[in-house]
C-alpha cells in the first residue's frame, strides 16, 4: 500500500528555532581508527545521525547516508564530512519500502565499492495524547520509517557485510521505560532492541556484530518538532545530570561500536541518558 512520504531522523526546519544549537562536533580528535572503511547511515541529516557521521569521517570513513527531503540539511552534513576529507553521499530516499532500501544500497556500492558499517537510525515520532483516536495511518508510517526500514537496509546491507563489519541500530530510552504520548514510536523502539539481539546471534557466526544504542532526552530538531515550548523548555532536566545530551555524545557511542574497540561486544544495548537507570 502507498504511503505519505514520511519526515525521517529529525524533522527539518526546526534547528533555527533551538538554544543552544545541537552540537556535532566529534568529541576528540580522530586517529584514523576508520580509515578506508565505507559507512552507511540513515537519517544522516540532522541530530544524531548527522553527529555520527561527522565522527566517523573523523575517523577517516567515507559516509553514505540518507535523508528523505530535506536536502538543505543534507548539504551541510555533506560539507562536514568532506571538510573532514572524507567522501560523501547523500541519497533521498523513503525507507519504508523495500525498492528504496534496494536503490540505497545500488548507489552506496556504486560510490564507493564496499559497505563495511551500518548505521540504521531513520525515524520519526508524534505525539498522541489519547492512544483511542491515534490514526491508523500514523501507526503504519511509524512502523515503516521506524523498524520496516531497519528490517529493508539491513537485508540489502547482508549482501555486502563480511566478518568484521558492524550493524548499530538506534533504539530510545522510550524502548525500556515507554512514553504515555508516543506509544506507537515506543513499541517500534521495542522492535529495534529485539531486532538487535535475534540478529546478533544469527550474524555472530559470520563475524558481524550487531549492536544498538538506546539514547534518552538528546537535544537535536526533533523536540521542537515534536513538544510545545513549554516541554521544550523543560526537556532532559528531570534526568540525574540535570540537562539533555547533545549529538555528539551519543556520536562517541556509535564511533566506539563501529570500531575494533569493541570487537567482543555483540547483541548488547548502550544506554545514553544522563543517569537514568534501566
Amino acid at each position: 500500500m502507498s504511503m505519505p512520504a514520511q519526515k525521517q531522523d529529525d524533522q527539518p526546519g526546526h534547528e533555527h528555532l533551538m538554544n543552544p544549537r545541537p552540537d556535532y562536533e566529534p568529541r576528540l580528535k580522530g586517529t584514523g581508527r576508520l580509515k578506508g572503511k565505507v559507512a552507511l547511515i540513515t537519517g544522516g541529516d540532522s541530530g544524531i545521525g548527522r553527529a555520527t557521521a561527522v565522527a566517523f569521517a573523523e575517523e577517516g570513513a567515507d559516509i553514505a547516508f540518507v535523508y528523505l527531503d530535506e536536502r538543505k540539511d543534507a548539504d551541510e552534513t555533506r560539507k562536514l564530512i568532506e571538510g573532514r576529507g572524507s567522501r560523501a553521499h547523500a541519497i533521498s530516499a523513503d525507507l519504508g519500502f523495500p525498492d528504496a532500501a534496494a536503490k540505497v544500497m545500488r548507489e552506496t556500492i556504486n560510490a564507493f565499492g564496499r559497505l563495511d558499517i551500518l548505521v540504521n537510525n531513520c525515524a520519526e515520532q508524534h505525539v498522541v495524547e489519547d492512544f483511542s483516536e491515534i490514526d491508523p495511518d500514523q501507526i503504519e508510517r511509524t512502523f515503516r520509517t521506524n523498524i520496516f526500514s531497519y528490517l529493508f537496509v539491513t537485508r540489502e546491507a547482508l549482501k555486502h557485510l563480511g566478518k568484521g563489519s558492524t550493524i548499530i541500530n538506534t533504539a530510545s530510552i522510550t524502548a525500556f521505560r515507554g512514553n504515555e504520548v508516543l506509544v506507537d514510536y515506543s513499541s517500534t523502539r521495542g522492535a529495534a532492541v529485539a531486532f538487535t539481539r535475534a540478529l546478533s546471534q544469527q550474524l555472530a557466526k559470520k563475524g558481524i556484530r550487531v549492536n544498538a544504542v538506546a539514547p534518552g532526552p538528546i537535544w537535536t530538531p526533533l523536540i521542537p518538532a515534536s513538544f510545545d515550548k513549554d516541554k521544550v523548555a523543560e526537556f532532559g532536566k528531570n534526568t540525574p545530570l540535570g540537562r539533555p545530551g547533545q549529538p555528539n555524545e551519543v556520536a562517541s557511542c556509535f564511533l566506539f561500536l563501529a570500531t575494533e574497540e569493541s570487537s567482543y561486544i555483540t547483541g548488547q544495548v548502550i544506554h545514553v541518558n544522563g543517569g537514568t537507570p534501566i
